[in-house]
């Protein structure tokens, strides 16, 4: 059984990493991936409550393969919209969005 400090500390650390890049960055760029930081502690998360779990959930092995599909999807479509706005603007910045 392992420990769940460790775990934790990490899913704690990429989802603050996350969170101050979603709200200190004007590129869109660098919003994305700290949105993408905080979907991997989350997975992270997951993952590690459901090892520890006494039933051995089944599907905290299966849902993160789920939820990273889902994710690389996600940012096809936004780098899509990214590159757009670019195109559009000359600019990802997204205080001039506005």
């Amino acid at each position: 059984m392992i420990h769940l400090l460790g775990p934790y500390v990490v899913a704690a650390l990429l989802v603050g990493l996350g969170v101050m890049g979603v709200l200190a960055r004007r590129n869109a760029v660098l919003v994305l991936v700290g949105v993408e930081l905080i979907l991997s502690g989350s997975l992270v998360l997951l993952v590690a409550a459901g090892a520890t779990a006494p039933s051995r959930w089944e599907a905290s092995s299966v849902l993160p393969l789920f939820v990273i599909t889902i994710a690389a999807a996600e940012v096809v479509v936004a780098l899509a919209v990214i590159l757009t706005a670019f195109r559009h603007r000359g600019s990802i910045d997204m205080d001039e969005a506005l």
